[in-house]
């Protein structure tokens, strides 16, 4: 059965990811040494047929970084890195003159890693502020590889597993132009239903029941 949102739910789900990603942009800030603005432009939930070709898109012009999501909620969360971030947080980050390459070294991907455990270590912290749940997130690693092949196990080992996928738009204090950086996570089932049930019992403003 395919997974659901009304628009109001998605509304919900997607200011909480940007509560979230608005304390994880003062992290990164620090990292960046500058304004960094990070925000989703929006939220959809995909079905496991399609994300294969997105994501096989993706890999091809992206770093790959994933992390687990643990504890009360089951999940997985994967970032896309797009040449433009590795150039650009190279050269501020570790003084680094790069091309705009995909092409990374173990001084890079470490500050990958580190960037995308303050990101997805923020949003999971927020989950668990606002939805009163016990969940964290497993250190980031950057997988070696064709992740189709590794989607294609999960989906096909857990069919009731449907992606949560939305863009993350960054911004630098003097960039003119905004960067996507993709991210994904997938839930399975339980998870989502208990995030939506969880969504839909509570007014997170005050306390009433939505459905009331």
């Amino acid at each position: 059965m395919e997974l659901h949102m009304t628009e109001l739910e998605r509304d919900i789900i997607r200011e909480i990811l940007n509560i979230g990603l608005a304390r994880a942009a003062d992290s990164f800030a620090v990292v960046a040494q500058e304004k960094v603005l990070l925000e989703v432009p929006n939220l959809d939930i995909v079905s496991g047929r399609s994300i294969l070709e997105k994501v096989s898109d993706l890999q091809a012009g992206h770093v790959v970084i994933q992390s687990d999501i643990r504890g009360d909620f089951n999940g997985t969360t994967l970032m896309f890195f797009s040449g433009q971030h590795v150039q650009r947080l190279s050269r501020v980050c570790l003084r680094m003159q790069t091309a705009d390459s995909i092409d990374i070294d173990s001084m890079q991907e470490s500050l990958l890693l580190e960037i995308s455990n303050i990101i997805t270590g923020a949003l999971v912290t927020q989950l668990a502020n606002i939805l009163k749940a016990r969940i964290y997130g497993a250190p980031p690693a950057h997988p070696q590889g064709d992740m189709d092949a590794a989607l294609r196990s999960l989906l096909h080992d857990h069919p009731m597993v449907q992606p949560l996928i939305f863009s993350v738009i960054t911004q630098f204090s003097d960039k003119e132009n905004s960067v996507e950086l993709p991210l994904m996570i997938f839930f399975d089932r339980e998870t989502f239903d208990k995030i939506i049930t969880i969504i839909r019992t509570y007014d997170f403003m005050g306390g009433q029941q939505f459905g009331a």
